[in-house]
């Protein structure tokens, strides 16, 4: 039995033409500047940006851990919403990297206005850390799938500047906000002094990520992923793969939202299905169980005997992805299967999982 996987866009398979690529790719020495591939990636996502250079890293939290600790010294602290992947999902990396603290702030869908952020700022004192960051996460992961509007980003980036302050955004999903909004990654990239993207979710690569911003920068940056464990060798192969994925993969990602939006007008009928937004900006569809009809570990079970994976987020919540590997005829299918799984029942089904949020 196929499996429709919507428990990430991280599970993308790379289809047979990047796979075609990939093996015909050109190498060299990335640690030493002589893979001809990861240069010309490079090369191609700082033009992309309108920035002056770029790194490419083996993962997003690699390339936001290298972003942390450039733009900060041990003791230092870093501003972002209590919802960011950084401070959920990086396995502490600011503190245990950097000597970074963590100041989480609470926003309306996952992301900060300058409200949430004024008076935050520690003074200048030898009792208190110093801040010296703050964080976007664009879309927002546990926020929905929001995009940031562009000028509540410029709003957020000239209250960092006059504040003193250096600015990160999160870009895993970034391509997908692009999408959605219709505007151009030069304009988010104004924004920031460096932003993180992510090869390995909506693009459909295996692996890869890419740190962005100025020349000086991306020399500190290029250091500190090899102090992390991050110096590529013959990566041209994983290159290919993104320069195949920012050529052939980036327009398609309006098919993963509007299979996301019909998945959420969908789950909006079924019983038992509760918090469904009314819309749905990108490719994340969240919602609630009723708690008589059971948990999310529960549906995630039942779902699977049907043929769909699922992300339980914990108590009733419940992540749909749609990504690349997603059909058009796939929607239907688990709508369909959601549907027998609520009416046939799992209250009592055992509870059984792996991951964060497995019980």
């Amino acid at each position: 039995m196929r499996l429709i996987d919507l428990r990430s866009d991280t599970v993308t398979r790379p289809t047979p033409a990047m796979r075609r690529v990939m093996f015909e790719a050109e190498v060299g020495d990335d640690v030493m500047g002589e893979d001809p591939t990861v240069n010309r990636l490079e090369r191609m996502v700082a033009e992309l940006f309108g920035c002056e250079a770029a790194v490419f890293a083996c993962s997003g939290t690699q390339s936001n851990q290298m972003a942390v600790r450039l733009h900060c010294i041990p003791g230092d602290e870093l501003l972002i919403h209590e919802s960011s992947h950084i401070c959920n999902f990086e396995a502490g990396a600011p503190a245990a990297l950097s000597g970074v603290t963590v100041r989480t702030l609470s926003g309306h869908g996952g992301m900060l206005d300058v409200p949430d952020l004024e008076g935050r700022v520690r003074v200048n004192d030898q009792h208190f850390c110093r801040t010296r960051l703050v964080c976007l996460e664009n879309t927002t992961n546990l926020g929905g799938g929001r995009v940031y509007p562009l000028q509540q980003m410029q709003r957020v980036s000239d209250w960092a500047v006059a504040a003193g302050l250096k600015r990160h955004l999160d870009g895993a999903r970034l391509f997908n906000a692009l999408v959605a909004a219709g505007s151009q990654a030069v304009e988010t990239a104004r924004c920031f002094d460096t932003i993180s993207i992510c090869f390995s979710k909506g693009l459909g690569c295996p692996v890869g990520s890419m740190l962005i911003g100025s020349a000086a920068d991306m020399a500190k940056a290029r250091r500190i992923r090899k102090l992390f464990g991050g110096g590529l060798r013959q990566a041209g192969m994983l290159a290919a793969a993104a320069i195949h994925a920012l050529q052939h993969h980036v327009d398609r990602l309006a098919d993963d939202h509007r299979h996301a939006q019909q998945l959420a007008a969908g789950f909006q009928q079924l019983p038992g299905v509760i918090g469904v937004p009314a819309a749905i900006e990108t490719n994340l569809v969240f919602f609630e169980l009723d708690p008589e009809v059971g948990t999310a570990v529960q549906f995630a079970g039942a779902m699977r005997d049907r043929g769909v994976l699922i992300g339980p987020m914990g108590g009733q919540r419940v992540r749909l992805v749609t990504h690349l590997d997603v059909a058009e005829e796939d929607v239907q299918t688990i709508i369909l299967a959601a549907q027998d799984a609520l009416q046939q029942g799992f209250r009592d089904r055992p509870v059984q999982g792996k991951g964060p949020f497995s019980r």
